[in-house]
């Protein structure tokens, strides 16, 4: 574990980036190049590697991502302050600017008791920034499917659209299981509806979010480890048959599964 830094440490730290930064932008071919769009694709791939170090709790490797999304951030400020449009410190004060208008409660006279109220506050405030006509025009439309249905299940209970109880929440996760189930019963041996399975099926898949969100899981995270834990089975698998001798493509089902199992309890 590295040590901490003094925040006049921290201050010099920053300096020294943003002096990098300018070295770089004017002397460096491939940073010369650089425009908001080629850094587009870049950046995002950056944040899924945070995210991943974040999972893997590897907190060496977040340091090392957060560094890298820093340059970014860096990056586009450089480029902005070419374009006369913005440069750090309009960007970072700006963004104070914003912490402060949207924590009324605390820079202000508003009194909010709890996280809830918090989170009303914020959207209710923000909303009224934007000035959208929808209190959900706020969700980005490139957000992958899984998180866009959270963020629009929040937004809508930020303005008080939402359920009261949990059980309010589990009995449309029943409601929707049982019309999947019977409109597609995977026993019956005839060709379904795709067009409309796929509609009940992201009913389903809409209202266990809703479930996920009201106990305080995120679905994104919980789907994301099982993927992990998948990955890392099914590695196994392939590593004992290897070792044994054997091809996985040449293994029945039943002989898989046995290796499957022993995965389970590593």
């Amino acid at each position: 574990m590295s040590e901490l830094s003094s925040r006049e440490a921290q201050l010099a730290a920053f300096d020294r980036l943003l002096t990098i930064m300018d070295e770089l932008r004017e002397q460096c071919p491939w940073d010369r190049k650089q425009t908001l769009e080629s850094l587009r694709h870049l950046t995002i791939e950056e944040t899924f590697e945070l995210s991943d170090a974040i999972l893997e709790n590897d907190l060496e490797e977040i340091k090392k991502e957060l560094g890298d999304i820093l340059l970014h951030i860096v990056f586009y400020a450089k480029i902005g302050s070419e374009k006369s449009a913005f440069d750090m410190g309009t960007v970072i004060n700006a963004l104070c600017e914003k912490l402060i208008r949207r924590h009324p409660h605390i820079y202000g006279d508003t009194e909010a008791k709890d996280e809830e109220a918090v989170k009303q506050n914020w959207e209710k405030i923000k909303l009224q920034e934007k000035g959208n006509v929808s209190v959900l025009g706020g969700v980005p439309k490139s957000l992958p499917a899984l998180i866009k249905a959270m963020r629009i299940q929040e937004k809508a209970r930020g303005v008080g659209f939402d359920w009261e109880e949990k059980h309010q929440v589990w009995e449309k996760v029943e409601e929707e299981m049982k019309e999947f189930k019977e409109a597609f019963n995977a026993i019956r041996e005839e060709e379904i509806d795709k067009e409309k399975a796929t509609g009940e099926f992201g009913d389903l898949l809409f209202s266990l979010i809703n479930y996920a969100r009201f106990i305080d899981i995120n679905p994104e995270e919980a789907l994301e480890r099982t993927n992990l834990k998948f990955i890392k089975r099914f590695q196994y698998l392939e590593n004992a048959a290897k070792a044994a001798g054997r091809k996985i493509e040449d293994m029945s089902l039943a002989e898989m599964d046995v290796f499957w199992e022993e995965a389970k309890k590593h």
